[in-house]
């Protein structure tokens, strides 16, 4: 019996992307290096909140910023590209 080829997962007729899609491509790595990184300086923008360091607060605030537009910005890039290809 001829049975067609079967490719998993089937990309050929989903457009919806499969689970760990970002974590297979190593393009996708710097940018979620970025978000791990800037969920770290969200905490330690909230512990120096707290404890009265608005100078430091400030700047881990803007880098928390910086790191998580920058790495979902990758993060999207790359997902587009690949859905594009």
């Amino acid at each position: 019996m001829n049975q067609p080829d079967h490719e998993f997962p089937d990309e050929s007729r989903t457009i919806r992307p499969h689970a760990g899609e970002s974590i297979e491509d190593t393009r996708n790595w710097p940018g979620l290096a970025l978000v791990a990184v800037g969920l770290v300086l969200l905490a330690l923008t909230l512990t120096a909140a707290g404890y009265g360091f608005a100078g430091w607060a400030v700047i881990a605030g803007a880098l928390c910023g910086v790191c998580l537009l920058g790495g979902i910005g990758i993060v999207v890039a790359e997902h587009r590209r690949v859905k594009a290809r």
